[in-house]
């Protein structure tokens, strides 16, 4: 049987209740959900985006775990393709993208230090996938 959204996100907030880990946490996740589709953007497989390929492949466990988390995670996933629409041409996005996801690592596990736990991931990668939709739902 396979956790609900709740059970999800009770077991990532118990390792995030500092609040100064929680702010990094709510500007971090996004910052590296963004910068995960940014690096993947402009690369290609069979013609199509790796970027939608990789957000087709992680489709089906936000609509098992319901409606509320497809919808959270769309409208994220839209920001960052709005976002990338609207990149101006004369800043490079890999650079920015990898210097961002470098940044708000160190800032995920600066909050951790803080905490005094370590991140969840660190027990089931599927974790990764939860950040996104507690910063949105906590």
């Amino acid at each position: 049987m396979s956790k609900t959204v709740e059970q999800w996100l009770g077991e990532y907030a118990h390792s995030h209740q500092h609040p100064v880990n929680r702010a990094l946490h709510t500007v971090c996740v996004p910052a590296i959900l963004f910068a995960i589709v940014a690096l993947l953007w402009s690369s290609r497989i069979a013609g199509v985006r790796t970027a939608y390929l990789l957000m087709i492949l992680v489709a089906p466990f936000y609509l098992r775990l319901g409606t509320r988390a497809a919808i959270v995670m769309a409208a994220q996933l839209g920001a960052c393709i709005l976002v990338l629409h609207l990149w101006p041409a004369g800043i490079a996005l890999r650079p920015a993208a990898l210097g961002l996801f470098v940044l708000a690592w160190i800032g995920q596990f600066v909050g951790h230090s803080i905490e005094g736990r370590r991140p969840k991931f660190v027990q089931d990668l599927t974790f990764l996938l939860i950040g996104p939709l507690w910063v949105v739902l906590k």
